[in-house]
């Protein structure tokens, strides 16, 4: 028997903005994510993440979504409460009318790409939990093919670096951002205290493609496995050269946004990172990893600052794909809910239906 909701479920929202919109109640609340150290990339330095959480609600089911924003999206609270409040659901009947509302949700506005995903995230949740489902299971996906989640590192100094280096100690896989001119000194660091893989995030910050070649070649002698966007996405034409030549593959993260993208990556790069934040949602991310399939395109699965709720959206595709990026939850100090796991560095699903969370008893 479904089970309905309870007052208790939407607890949180109580100071929420509320729609009623037909037989469909959207519930939408600006928070702030607390990361757990200062986190820099090449692009800049942020200890905090702006974030959207929602509730959508159907005949006494509710589905949770979200909405993260970091600086570099263009997105912000003031954006996504804006686009939320265009949102008019009263003209659909029930929430299996999938395409009609995501294709409605997506035509609203341009970008606003954040704002988008959280409609369809709470809404993915929403029609798993009224089929008593959870998504990768609809989907056919095996749960025990989920890879290992990488363990991010931001740019820092080497104490911090060991540091945290240290507390990922029970990830098999690290990911490493870099882009500045303290790269050697980053990866040297790392391997003053540890062995494991490294995967490294360049963030568009190579930008002569001669020295990102012998970077590569550098790094594949210190034991990185592939290099997320080396250089900046507009230089078509070296990201393809660099490609061509280096002895590690290549993985396109700001250069691929949505699903329209996927064909201008093949022959420019090894592989994409499909986040849902970018994409707008769960919907187009499963197209994105089938299209990158049909043009022989590896496929990692990313994520930003995000709550368990997002994160373990994201999660339900991870059987799909070559490599994750699904530690969000895990660099934050103030989650809001419980979902997917990690075991051994290993993505764990449950059988929770939609996208398996549950609010953190206080």
């Amino acid at each position: 028997m479904l089970n309905r909701t309870s007052k208790q479920d939407l607890h949180f929202f109580s100071d929420a903005v509320v729609k009623k919109m037909g037989k469909f109640t959207l519930y939408y609340k600006p928070y702030s994510l607390v990361l757990n150290h200062v986190f820099t990339v090449a692009s800049g330095s942020r200890s905090s993440t702006p974030v959207v959480l929602v509730a959508l609600e159907y005949d006494g089911v509710v589905g949770y979504g979200e909405a993260s924003m970091p600086f570099y999206l263009g997105e912000s609270h003031e954006t996504v409460l804006g686009f939320l409040a265009q949102v008019d659901l009263s003209s659909f009947s029930n929430p299996f009318l999938t395409e009609d509302i995501l294709s409605y949700v997506d035509q609203l506005m341009l970008k606003n790409t954040a704002a988008k995903a959280s409609i369809d995230i709470a809404l993915h949740d929403l029609l798993g939990k009224l089929m008593q489902q959870p998504w990768y299971r609809i989907w056919g996906f095996n749960p025990e093919n989920t890879p290992n989640t990488s363990f991010t590192i931001g740019i820092d100094k080497p104490d911090v670096i060991r540091e945290k280096v240290k507390e990922a100690k029970p990830y098999k896989l690290l990911k490493v951002k870099l882009g500045l001119d303290s790269d050697k000194e980053m990866i040297e660091t790392i391997r003053e205290v540890t062995d494991a893989p490294i995967c490294v995030d360049v963030n568009q910050g190579w930008k002569d493609r001669r020295e990102a070649l012998e970077m590569a070649h550098w790094l594949e002698e210190r034991g990185v496995v592939f290099i997320e966007q080396p250089m900046p996405k507009e230089r078509i034409d070296d990201n393809a050269w660099l490609t061509e030549n280096s002895p590690l593959p290549t993985i396109a993260d700001e250069a691929v946004q949505r699903l329209s993208d996927v064909p201008k990556a093949s022959g420019v790069y090894s592989g994409i990172n499909i986040k849902l934040m970018k994409c707008t949602g769960l919907r187009e991310a499963r197209a994105m990893v089938e299209l990158a399939r049909n043009y022989d395109l590896k496929v990692m699965l990313g994520c930003m600052t995000e709550t368990s709720c997002a994160i373990s959206a994201a999660a339900q595709l991870a059987p799909a794909v070559d490599w994750a990026d699904l530690d969000g939850a895990l660099l934050i100090g103030n989650d809001v809910y419980q979902g997917m796991w990690v075991d051994d560095g290993k993505i764990m699903l449950s059988d929770n239906p939609g996208i398996g969370v549950n609010f953190i008893k206080n």
